[in-house]
């Protein structure tokens, strides 16, 4: 390792609209060493994920953004190469959602929350999976759904982004508590892996027409719960669907991500929830952290029965990040978006 750099990258700028590749700038800094009670772990995986956005702005957010000339925050997984730790070894595989864009991180084990450092077992399942549907957003999936949106048996469940990391297990999830899924996508492709998980039905909003007419003829019943990951016209659109004590999870609005510092201005819904009698609720995951182990048992199990599938879409390499994140905004990627280090 004495010739080893680490490659990061840097905010180089707060984007104006939709980032691109300028926001950031790929730096060498020399290999960090980990002092007592620390240890050094080499990248196998980093992950990109829509919140990052709003760590980009300038604008206060739920958590510190980042600063220009500081390392772009984000998840990652990887092997522990150096260790001042009494309880971890050299060969750990450790997971944090605070690794950065970087290949190597100084970690601090026993911190709490989501930056705290947690050990990843490889014998069960792949290690990619802790940052995909056994890490954030399976937790995601599992406490939105089941304490937000708290479904019913015979429900209507409308999740858009569906064939997204959270999406796609959200829609799954659902289904094991007896609803009815319909998901809402970009491509017909995507519908048709969401198909192959289980939703009943399947809307294309690039292809619809007339989104609110697609939603009355898919759910001529009315929405009993929304999980709301883009936020924008196809959230305008299902709020006109709603049936009587439905139940709104916002967990994302990556829709917004061109005008992200701007007033979130669309239609006022007042009338609708005086009628409706529905509920709208903000999630965050992390403040939902003490049931990780929990959900993450709960998504284990399920997975070894053969009840919950996932898709993940990988490309290689780490300067592949600012892609590989901007994939998320034009719909390009396909499930969990990973990046994984080669060399």
């Amino acid at each position: 390792m004495s010739n080893a750099v680490n490659r990061r990258w840097l905010l180089a700028k707060h984007p104006e609209g939709l980032p691109d590749s300028s926001c950031w700038t790929l730096d060498a800094a020399p290999l960090p060493e980990p002092g007592p009670g620390q240890i050094l772990v080499k990248a196998r995986y980093l992950s990109v994920d829509p919140y990052m956005r709003g760590r980009m702005s300038r604008r206060g957010n739920y958590a510190k953004g980042v600063a220009i000339g500081e390392v772009m925050r984000g998840g990652g997984v990887g092997e522990v190469v150096a260790s001042r730790h009494p309880s971890w070894k050299i060969g750990d595989i450790a997971e944090t959602m605070g690794f950065g864009w970087q290949e190597w991180s100084v970690m601090t084990p026993g911190q709490p929350g989501p930056d705290g450092v947690n050990r990843i077992d490889p014998s069960l399942a792949p290690i990619e999976s802790a940052l995909s549907w056994l890490g954030m957003p399976g937790i995601t999936a599992y406490v939105g759904l089941i304490e937000v949106g708290r479904p019913k048996p015979g429900d209507t469940v409308i999740v858009s982004a569906a064939s997204g990391a959270v999406g796609q297990l959200v829609g799954q999830i659902a289904k094991l508590a007896g609803c009815r899924i319909v998901a809402i996508a970009g491509s017909d492709e995507k519908l048709a892996w969401c198909r192959s998980l289980g939703f009943d039905e399947g809307i294309n909003h690039r292809t619809a027409g007339s989104l609110p007419a697609a939603l009355k003829a898919a759910c001529p019943g009315g929405v009993n719960v929304f999980f709301d990951n883009t936020g924008g016209p196809i959230h305008d659109a299902v709020m006109r669907t709603l049936a009587v004590g439905a139940r709104v999870v916002i967990c994302g609005r990556i829709a917004l991500a061109s005008r992200y510092e701007a007033p979130d201005v669309g239609e006022r819904f007042l009338g609708h929830l005086i009628v409706s009698r529905a509920t709208i609720a903000g999630f965050l995951v992390f403040d939902w952290w003490h049931r990780r182990e929990e959900a993450l048992a709960r998504l284990a199990a399920w997975q070894r029965a053969g009840r919950l599938r996932y898709r993940e879409d990988v490309l290689d390499g780490i300067e592949r990040m600012p892609e590989a994140f901007l994939r998320l905004f034009s719909g390009e990627n396909f499930g969990k978006q990973l990046v994984r280090m080669v060399g």
